[in-house]
């Protein structure tokens, strides 16, 4: 039950391709983090690898803060670009021509699933609605907040099991590898947790993460990150 509300908490405040996002930049960045550790483990030990632990929580934290500053700016600009098509289709010379600006946005999201009659007395019940309207003040509210603050918390919060074997196993160089195995675990997980929103199949969709992301580690990695 606990879980359920953790994941309607979730899902209420971002959507699931910015969760999934998130997750993934967090685990990508840990594992960039500890796969390019081993001359640090293997020149200091043990004093290396709690440095490697403060490095990677503060980058996580520092780039959770910025994800969670990027979703606002998202969230500001998204509302300022539908005000500024609101104030389009008031602007519009005649009904047809405001229902011309609604299909400019709208066109591409509805032209295969809707057919064009229905699609055009759509747009008109849509254009004469923001017509009658006043514009609205582009601001944030509680939930943007919130979302932002969830944006923080899963960048973060990825990296904590990267942490773990550090903690419990005093061998800088095992704990190393049992936190890089940890990680391709999870992003394994991710995948096969995030099928649920498209046709593919748990299993293949999670390989694909695991590759894919152990793929992105290595090109950060070769390219100095």
């Amino acid at each position: 039950m606990g879980t359920k509300r953790r994941s309607s908490l979730m899902d209420r405040y971002l959507d699931p391709a910015t969760s999934l996002a998130e997750v993934l930049f967090g685990l990508i960045m840990t594992l960039t983090f500890t796969l390019g550790a081993g001359i640090i483990i293997e020149d200091e030990g043990r004093e290396g690898a709690r440095e490697l632990l403060i490095a990677l929580i503060g980058c996580n934290l520092a780039w959770g803060i910025i994800d969670a500053a990027m979703y606002l700016v998202g969230v500001l600009f998204d509302r300022g670009r539908k005000r500024r098509l609101a104030q389009a289709i008031r602007a519009a010379t005649d009904d047809s021509a405001a229902c011309a600006v609604v299909a400019g946005e709208l066109d591409e999201l509805l032209g295969d699933v809707m057919p064009a009659v229905d699609r055009q007395s759509l747009y008109a019940r849509i254009a004469s609605h923001l017509r009658s309207r006043q514009d609205g003040v582009v601001a944030l509210d509680k939930a943007d907040l919130l979302g932002a603050f969830t944006s923080f918390w899963l960048v973060v919060l990825s990296s904590v099991p990267a942490a773990v074997p550090f903690l419990l196993i005093d061998d800088a160089r095992l704990a190393l590898r049992a936190s890089n195995a940890v990680l391709l675990v999870l992003l394994f997980a991710t995948g096969h947790a995030w099928s649920r929103y498209t046709m593919g199949k748990p299993w293949l969709v999670g390989l694909c993460f695991l590759v894919g992301g152990a793929a992105l580690v290595a090109l950060a990695i070769a390219l100095g990150g």
